[in-house]
């Protein structure tokens, strides 16, 4: 293993060091493990937080700034944060206005979201939390119970987050994020497996001439095991998992191709063409597009494709100015 670290212990908070020295408009908290907005908690607002295992950057701090996230909680790598973590974050983004937790499907997620949701409840907090289950290639997997939670995250900030940032209220901003959520579907495939910095070696082992069909973020096992074949014919076994889950024709779609880590930006664009032009030919509509690594899982080669059917309110809070250390337009 190669990789630029000190001590694997380290990495998570060496990072966090590093993206405080980078982006002196976030506030990033070692002792707690937070990074917030530096202008967080703004009267009257409600709080959008998220957070999982580390391992799959820039979520979900590089999603925290105008538009998107008022806190993110890093775990570990491809750990949950605790919920005395998750705690301190959200009174970091509580202005009184109330809290949404953004939560993927993992048990872990799942679970210590829920026992700090009761701590800030305890304490006189209001919290809403929003279930991130976009994945279509399993119903259960490693470490969760019904589909996990991936790429559709991304999208469920940036919309909920707009409309946090215009003055929706609690129940407002959690159903904008249940509708994208609901309106949502993910699928992955891998073409080698990512390696933690505590083990050194690949999280699963894949011949040279195999794929992954339906990976999780963490690497947990898809839907079967494939021999590599030409980008077309990937792309046509994605859209097809896609459309055969969620019918598309005629809707206006936000399409995100993301990167698991390791794909170099030149395939992502390859392969966007070849889904564009499935997505088109199954009568679909593509009104925003996303390409690059934004949910990934530490190096792993592979993509996904996240699509959401849109409407024309979904869109306009897309497109609503948007300032983070990953993802910036229109501000």
């Amino acid at each position: 293993m190669k990789k630029f670290i000190n001590d694997p212990a380290d990495v998570v908070r060496e990072a966090l060091a590093g993206l405080a020295a980078a982006h002196p408009e976030l506030r990033v908290d070692l002792d707690e493990q937070y990074v917030a907005r530096a202008d967080a908690p703004r009267p009257g607002k409600v709080g959008l937080i998220s957070g999982g295992g580390s391992g799959h950057e820039p979520l979900h701090a590089g999603f925290v700034g105008l538009g998107m996230l008022d806190a993110a909680v890093p775990g570990e790598i491809f750990t949950a944060p605790v919920p005395d973590q998750i705690l301190a974050a959200t009174k970091a983004a509580d202005a009184d206005a109330g809290v949404v937790h953004i939560v993927k499907n993992y048990t872990g997620d799942v679970m210590n979201f829920q026992l700090a949701a009761e701590l800030a409840d305890e304490e006189g907090l209001r919290v809403e939390a929003v279930l991130v289950d976009d994945d279509v290639a399993v119903e259960d997997s490693t470490w969760t119970a019904g589909r996990r939670g991936t790429g559709a995250t991304l999208l469920v900030e940036k919309i909920a987050g707009a409309h946090a940032e215009e003055g929706a209220d609690l129940a407002a901003v959690a159903a904008t994020a249940r509708t994208v959520n609901d309106r949502s579907a993910s699928f992955a495939v891998a073409l080698t497996a990512g390696t933690t910095p505590a083990s050194g070696k690949p999280g699963f082992d894949l011949a040279a001439d195999e794929i992954e069909v339906g990976v999780g973020i963490h690497g947990e096992p898809g839907r079967r095991r494939e021999k590599l074949r030409p980008a077309k014919e990937l792309a046509e076994l994605i859209v097809d998992a896609v459309v055969s889950a969620k019918p598309l024709a005629g809707e206006p779609l936000i399409v995100l191709v993301n990167g698991l880590g390791g794909t170099p930006q030149i395939e992502l664009y390859l392969m966007y063409a070849e889904i564009s032009r499935l997505l088109t030919a199954a009568g679909a509509t593509i009104a925003r597009s996303l390409v690059g690594n934004y949910v990934t899982s530490l190096d792993m080669a592979g993509l996904s494709l996240t699509v959401c059917r849109a409407d024309d309110e979904l869109l306009r809070l897309w497109d609503a100015p948007v300032r983070t250390p990953a993802l910036r337009w229109g501000a």
